[in-house]
C-alpha cells in the first residue's frame, strides 16, 4: 500500500500533546526509538515528567505532517505508554499580531523547543467565552484587538521567566487554543497565569481546561523519574 500524501498546515506546524500513564511493562527501548525516529525526520519531541494523578509522562511533538504525528502516537502506544489525555493543534500567528516582525513570526510558527534553562512545564487548553453577558465573538475586531494588546502587555512582563507557546485548535480539539508554558521556576508558571487572569481579556472572556504540570528533561531522565524501567 502506498504511503498517504503528507497532510500539513498551509502555514506553520502540526502539534500533538500526549499525556500518558506508564507502568512496569513499558518498553523503554521502543519508546526511545519512537522519539529518535521522529527527531531524525526533523520533528521536535519534548518529554516531561508529570506531577499529580492525571498522567505520568507528557510528550509534546511538533512538525509538519499529521500522518507522521499519528505514526508517532502509534509507536508510543505500542511501547506500552497509554495516552489518557491528548491535545491536537497547529502553530499560528494570531489575527491580532499580523504585523509582528518576521523574526517573531518565525518563532511562533516554528518554535525551537524546549527553551534552555526553563524546565518547569505546564499545558492547558482555553477558549473565549460566549455567554450572554460576555460574548467575545460579539465584540468588533478593534475591541478584541485592543483587549489582546493589553493581554500581551501583561505577558511580556514575564519575559526571561516564561516562554509561552500558543497553538490554535479551533475545529481540531475541544477548546480553541492550547497553551504550553516553560518556566525557570514552578512559581513562575503560577505567577504568570495568576497575573494574566486579572487582565480583562481573561477575567471576562476566558474559559480554561485542565492543567498538566511537570518538569521537562531529556527522555532518559524523564523515564527514570516516572519509574519506567531502565532509562539507559
Amino acid at each position: 500500500m502506498a504511503a498517504p500524501s503528507p497532510l500539513v498546515p498551509s502555514v506553520g506546524w502540526s502539534v500533538l500533546h500526549l499525556f500518558c500513564r506508564v507502568g512496569p511493562h513499558l518498553d523503554g527501548a521502543a519508546l526511545r526509538q519512537a522519539v529518535a525516529a521522529a527527531e531524525e525526520e526533523g520533528y521536535q519531541v519534548v518529554p516531561a515528567a508529570l506531577l499529580g494523578h492525571k498522567a505520568d509522562l507528557g510528550l509534546m511533538v511538533l512538525g509538519p505532517d499529521q500522518w507522521r504525528l499519528r505514526h508517532f502516537q502509534t509507536a508510543v502506544q505500542q511501547s506500552g505508554a497509554v495516552p489518557v489525555a491528548s491535545y491536537v493543534s497547529v502553530t499560528e500567528i494570531s489575527e491580532y499580531a499580523a504585523e509582528v516582525p518576521e523574526e517573531l513570526r518565525q518563532a511562533r510558527l516554528f518554535p525551537q523547543l524546549p527553551p534552555e534553562g526553563k524546565t518547569a512545564f505546564c499545558f492547558y487548553p482555553m477558549s473565549k467565552r460566549r455567554s450572554a453577558a460576555h460574548n467575545w465573538y460579539g465584540l468588533d475586531f478593534e475591541s478584541r484587538k485592543e483587549l489582546m494588546m493589553g493581554h500581551g502587555k501583561v505577558g511580556r512582563t514575564f519575559a526571561g521567566r516564561i516562554l509561552q507557546v500558543i497553538t490554535g485548535s479551533t475545529g481540531l480539539d475541544d477548546f480553541e487554543w492550547g497553551v504550553t508554558l516553560f518556566g525557570v521556576h514552578p512559581d513562575d508558571l503560577k505567577d504568570c497565569v495568576y497575573e494574566m487572569r486579572f487582565d480583562e481579556a481573561s477575567a471576562h472572556y476566558a474559559e480554561f481546561g485542565p492543567f498538566y504540570t511537570g518538569m521537562v528533561g531529556d527522555l532518559a531522565s524523564v523515564l527514570a523519574a516516572v519509574g519506567a524501567g531502565d532509562p539507559g
